[in-house]
C-alpha cells in the first residue's frame, strides 16, 4: 500500500483500511452520507490542512497521518470458501455474574448461581458461555479492576466452584470463556503495589509511571477527568484511562506480555475455552505518549484515543498473545461432550489447539476488524464492533428513538465487504449499553404487545443474519431500561461520574439526570427476572430493579408458548439443526431500498422478512413459493401510532403462536397477508 503525505487525497486515504474507518466514522459522527466523499475526495490533505484549520486547530492534518502510518496491510480479497469452527456455528451467551443468580442470600450473584442455572441456558440453546469478571476484585469498576488473575472474588465463589462450572458447562455441550482484563489491572494488584515499592525496580516498567510537576499529557479518562492520577508517595503520575484505581499496563514491556499469556495458559488448562478480551485495542500506545489532538478529542470526546486505539504494535502483541498465550501448551482438565443438531451429547471432544480469542474493540471499523480478525493473520476470532448500537450522529448517552433502518444499512454493507477470511459477531445488548428494546420502541414497550414483537424482531435478526450471536443476559426475556429515578439508584462508576462533572459543568440536576439516564450501564446490569417477584436472591439485590410487567419473567415466558424466550429457543433450533444455511450459507438482501422493510434470503433455503416499525407496511412479492414456519405477527390497534397493538390466541404478556402453517402448507410469500404487521418477524422456507 503506498505511503500516504500530505499530497496525498482524501480518496487515497479512504482506500487505506485504516483511514476509510477513519473517515466512515468522522461521517457517522457528523451525520453525514458516504457519498459526500464523492464531492471532495480529490481534496489534497494539503490544501485540506489550509481550509479546515480555523475549525480544527493546527496539526490535524500530520495527527491523521501519524494515525495512518500505524497500518500498511490489507485485508484479504473476499473470494473462497469458508473455514468451518466451532465458534462460528455457536450461539454464545454473556452472563453479568454479579447479577445472574444469587445462591447465598448475599444480593450478589456467584458461580454457585450460575451452576444451578446451566439446565435453563442448556435448554435455551446455547452453546457457550461467557462470563463477566469473576478474578478477584476490588470492586471499582465491578470486576473490571483485576486484584489477581488466579483467584476468585470473594463474592463470586472458589476456584473449586470455577473448575465445578467449567465442568457443568462442558457435561451439557456448552462450552465457556471468561472476560480477560489485561489493558490494565487494579491499583492493588501485586505487580502495582511493587511498582510503588520500588519505581525503579522490574516492576516500574510494568505501568506509565511518569515524574514531573504537570501532568504528562493532555490525555482524558473514560470515566471523566484526566487520564492520569498522581501518586504523591512516589512522586509520579500514573496513566489510567478508566477508573483512578485501574492502572494501564505497559504492553511495550516483554514481561507483561510474558505474564498475560502465563495467565491464559493457567486458565486453558482449567479447561477455559478462551476468553473475551476487554478493550484490547488499547494495549498498544504511541511510543512517548504525545498529547492528544483537541479537535479529535472534541470529536470523539476523549483527548488522545487517536494514540491507543489503534497502536503501531497492536497486530503483533495480539499474534504474539495468540501464539504464546492461546495456543495450548498443556491438556485441558476437561472439554465439552459433543452436541448434536438434534441436541443428543455424545462423547467429550478432542481438545481445541488454540482458545477462541473475541475482541472488544471500541473505535475499530469493519476494513480493520477484517484485519484483526482474517484468518490467515493469526490474531482475533472475532471482534465486536460497536457502530451498530447508536444511530449517525448519536451517542449512548443521547435520548432518541433508535431507527431500525440503520441497522438495516450497517448489516448490508458489513456483510457486502466481508469475505471468506471474515466472520463477525452479532449483538444488541452488553453489560456496557443500555437496551436495545428500549432505545427502538423508544417508551412504548409499556406496551406488551410492542415489547414482545420488538423483542422478537431484534431476536430474528440476531439468529438469522450471517455471523456469531452473542445474547446478553434477559435479552431472551424481553428485557428493558429501567425506571431509575436518581443517580443513589445507581451503583455504575461511569454513570456516578458523570452526573456529578455534568453539574459542575454548570447542568441543573434534571439535565444531568436525564443524560445519565438515556446511556447508564445499569440498565442492563440489574439482576435477571427468574419470577414475577424476582427470583434473583433472598436477600436484598446489590441492584435494585424496576421492571414489574406481568409476563416478562423466565418462569411465565416458559409456560407461555408464544413468549419471547420460546421465540429465541425456536432460531436457535433452527439455526442449528441447518448450519448449511443460517450458518455458513450466504446471504442475499431485498428490496434493499424500501424504508421499514428488511428482507434476506439464507442459503437459497430460508427467506426472512421483517418490518421495521411500528405501523403495518406493504410486504413485496416474493417470486418463489414458500412454507411459513416462525411468524411474530400482531394485530395493530385501533391507533397504530400510538405503539399499541393486539395479538391473537396467546397470553396478553406475550406474542403470537410462535410455530405457524399456512393452511395450504406452501404458499406465495407475499399472499400470507398482503401487509406486514408492526414489528412483525417471519420466517419461511423456500420450496425448491
Amino acid at each position: 500500500m503506498p505511503e500516504l503525505d500530505r499530497n496525498s487525497t482524501l480518496r487515497d486515504v479512504y482506500a487505506n483500511p485504516l483511514g476509510r474507518d477513519i473517515l466512515d466514522r468522522l461521517l457517522f459522527t457528523l451525520n453525514l452520507p458516504t457519498a459526500s466523499l464523492k464531492l471532495v475526495g480529490g481534496l489534497r490533505l494539503r490544501t485540506l490542512d489550509t481550509l479546515a484549520t480555523r475549525v480544527t486547530g493546527p496539526g490535524f492534518v500530520d495527527a491523521l497521518l501519524g494515525l495512518l502510518a500505524n497500518e500498511k496491510a490489507s485485508p484479504a480479497p473476499s473470494g473462497g470458501e469458508t473455514a468451518p469452527a466451532w465458534w462460528k456455528e455457536a450461539v454464545f451467551y454473556q452472563v453479568y455474574p454479579r447479577s445472574f443468580q444469587d445462591s447465598n442470600g448475599d444480593g450478589v450473584g456467584d458461580l454457585r448461581g450460575i451452576i444451578n442455572r446451566l439446565d435453563y441456558l442448556r435448554d435455551l440453546g446455547v452453546d457457550c458461555l461467557w462470563l463477566s469478571p469473576i478474578f478477584d476484585s476490588p470492586n471499582e469498576d465491578m470486576g473490571y479492576d483485576v486484584r489477581d488473575y488466579r483467584a476468585i472474588m470473594a463474592e463470586m465463589g472458589t476456584l473449586e466452584d470455577a473448575d465445578e462450572l467449567i465442568r457443568g458447562c462442558h457435561e451439557r455441550g456448552m462450552r465457556i470463556i471468561l472476560d480477560l482484563v489485561v489493558n490494565h489491572t487494579s491499583a492493588e494488584h501485586e505487580w502495582f503495589r511493587r511498582a510503588i515499592a520500588d519505581p525503579a525496580g522490574p516492576y516500574g516498567e510494568y505501568y506509565f509511571l511518569r515524574s514531573g510537576r504537570e501532568r504528562p499529557n493532555n490525555w482524558t479518562s473514560f470515566f471523566s477527568g484526566p487520564a492520569w492520577r498522581y501518586l504523591p508517595e512516589i512522586e509520579r503520575w500514573a496513566l489510567r484511562l478508566f477508573a483512578p484505581g485501574q492502572m494501564d499496563l505497559n504492553w511495550e514491556n516483554p514481561a507483561v506480555r510474558a505474564e498475560v499469556s502465563d495467565i491464559v495458559q493457567w486458565w486453558l488448562a482449567r479447561g477455559i475455552d478462551g476468553f473475551r478480551l476487554d478493550v484490547i485495542n488499547f494495549i498498544s500506545k504511541q511510543p512517548g505518549l504525545p498529547d492528544g489532538h483537541p479537535f479529535v478529542g472534541k470529536l470523539m470526546g476523549f483527548t488522545g484515543i487517536e494514540h491507543y486505539f489503534y497502536g503501531p504494535r497492536l497486530h503483533e502483541y495480539l499474534a504474539e498473545l495468540r501464539a504464546n498465550g492461546f495456543t495450548r501448551n498443556a491438556p485441558p482438565a476437561s472439554t465439552p461432550r459433543a452436541r448434536l443438531a438434534d441436541g443428543v451429547l455424545g462423547e467429550p471432544l478432542p481438545a481445541e489447539p488454540t482458545g477462541v480469542m473475541v475482541g472488544e474493540t471500541p473505535g475499530i471499523g469493519v476494513e480493520t476488524g477484517r484485519l484483526l480478525t482474517a484468518s490467515d493473520r493469526g490474531e482475533m476470532d472475532l471482534i465486536f464492533n460497536f457502530d451498530v448500537l447508536e444511530n449517525p450522529g448519536k451517542a449512548r448517552f443521547d435520548s432518541y428513538r433508535y431507527d431500525l433502518n440503520y441497522l438495516k444499512k450497517f448489516y448490508i454493507d458489513y456483510e457486502s465487504r466481508i469475505g471468506a477470511n471474515d466472520w463477525i459477531a452479532l449483538f444488541f445488548d452488553n453489560h456496557d449499553n443500555p437496551r436495545m428494546l428500549s432505545k427502538v420502541a423508544a417508551g412504548k414497550e409499556k406496551d406488551p404487545a410492542v415489547r414482545t414483537a420488538v423483542g422478537k424482531l431484534l431476536a430474528t435478526i440476531q439468529l438469522t443474519m450471517r455471523g456469531t450471536p452473542f445474547l446478553f443476559q434477559g435479552q431472551e426475556l424481553g428485557a428493558v431500561d429501567h425506571a431509575f429515578t436518581s443517580i443513589a439508584d445507581m451503583r455504575d462508576i461511569e454513570a456516578i461520574n458523570l452526573f456529578t462533572e455534568l453539574r459542575e459543568g454548570g447542568a441543573s440536576e434534571v439535565e444531568a439526570w436525564a443524560k445519565v439516564l438515556a446511556g447508564s450501564r445499569d440498565h442492563a446490569r440489574v439482576p435477571i427476572r427468574w419470577a414475577p417477584e424476582g427470583g434473583f436472591t433472598e436477600g436484598t439485590p446489590w441492584l435494585a430493579g424496576f421492571d414489574a410487567a406481568p409476563g416478562f419473567s423466565a418462569t411465565e415466558q416458559l409456560a407461555d408458548p408464544g413468549s419471547i424466550l420460546n421465540w429465541h429457543r425456536a432460531l436457535v433450533a433452527l439455526r442449528r439443526a441447518h448450519p448449511e444455511a443460517l450458518v455458513y450459507g450466504d446471504v442475499e438482501f431485498l428490496q434493499p431500498n424500501w424504508r421499514d422493510y428488511f428482507g434476506y434470503v439464507r442459503g437459497g433455503e430460508f427467506l426472512i422478512e421483517l418490518n421495521l416499525a411500528g405501523a403495518e407496511r406493504p410486504r413485496p412479492h416474493f417470486r418463489k413459493r414458500t412454507e411459513l414456519l416462525l411468524t411474530s405477527r400482531i394485530a395493530p390497534h385501533a391507533s397504530s401510532d400510538s405503539g399499541s397493538a393486539t395479538r391473537s390466541g396467546t397470553h396478553p404478556s406475550s406474542g403470537s403462536a410462535m410455530l405457524s402453517r399456512s393452511p395450504s402448507g406452501t404458499t406465495p410469500s407475499g399472499d400470507s397477508g398482503a401487509r406486514m404487521a408492526p414489528w412483525e418477524a417471519s420466517i419461511r422456507r423456500i420450496i425448491r
